[in-house]
């Protein structure tokens, strides 16, 4: 498991990382709709549908990104989207989570279908954004996801129920405690004011998502990091439930050691959009 593992990180590495780094966004825009096509097709086969619907469910996928490509909407702010996307993704997410996973299963499944799809094409739209404001700012974003997500397995590990008596959500995750998610917490806050520290020492051309925040103020810097990681450790748990309740432990078998796409994803669907909002809304572009 863990050389499979390895091997599967290192194949994703070596496609993304000459992509994310070719001088043309295009190598990267086409990189990252393959693995959201490959997360619409898992998406459609937690929802039900055999091969051929969840296949079709993909395609629809990739023809809304190709669509708003060819429109131009990755050349524009979209601030109205970001808020209106970012403002669904707490709403629905806050819902979700109080509702547990009997409420997944109320929910209508074209309504389900239509939502994952569409959180599926506002995480690219937002990634794609991303990497034109250049690959410092989207690497700060990334990086935030993967730190917070780090941080509070150690501290789970080594705190876990220590501090409080209940798990933060025993009948979605029962393996994540408070404990973890305060431990995320701390990491991304020393990660924010570290990578502040670099991009000033080293004069970075392109700020990071964390000296954008700075520029309007510590007190927006730290409570929008705060949000950010409440939000990332939200999608997690949305995607547990949504599998919780379609009775598998991996969204698909694609990436050998490591689930599907949307097990790899799933707290930056939220947190990609929920960044261009609070980057567009705070900081001149």
């Amino acid at each position: 498991m863990l050389l499979q593992r390895v091997i599967t990180a290192l194949v994703l590495l070596a496609i993304l990382l000459p992509a994310l780094f070719y001088p043309s966004t295009v190598p990267f825009t086409l990189v990252v709709l393959v693995l959201m096509a490959a997360g619409a097709w898992e998406w459609g086969r937690l929802s039900g549908y055999g091969q051929a619907g969840s296949l079709a469910v993909g395609a629809a996928c990739v023809a809304l990104c190709g669509a708003s490509w060819a429109l131009g909407w990755i050349d524009r702010p979209l601030t109205a989207l970001w808020i209106v996307g970012g403002g669904l993704w707490v709403l629905c997410a806050a819902w979700l989570l109080r509702a547990g996973v009997p409420g997944w299963g109320r929910i209508p499944s074209a309504v389900r279908l239509v939502a994952g799809v569409l959180a599926l094409w506002l995480a690219w739209l937002a990634v794609v954004q991303a990497r034109m404001l250049g690959v410092n700012f989207l690497l700060s974003v990334l990086v935030l996801v993967w730190v917070a997500d780090i941080f509070a397995y150690f501290a789970g590990r080594a705190f876990g129920l220590r501090f409080t008596k209940n798990k933060l959500a025993p009948s979605i995750s029962p393996g994540k405690s408070w404990e973890g998610v305060w431990g995320g917490l701390a990491g991304v806050i020393v990660l924010a004011f570290a990578w502040i520290a670099a991009d000033a020492h080293w004069q970075a051309a392109v700020p990071s998502f964390y000296s954008r925040l700075a520029q309007q103020g510590g007190w927006l810097l730290v409570i929008s990091v705060l949000f950010m990681v409440a939000m990332s450790v939200a999608g997690d748990l949305v995607e547990s439930l949504i599998k919780r309740s379609a009775g598998v432990k991996d969204s698909s078998g694609l990436l050998p050691g490591h689930g599907g796409v949307l097990d790899r994803v799933d707290a930056l669907l939220p947190t990609l959009p929920l960044a261009l909002m609070l980057t567009r809304l705070t900081t001149p572009i």
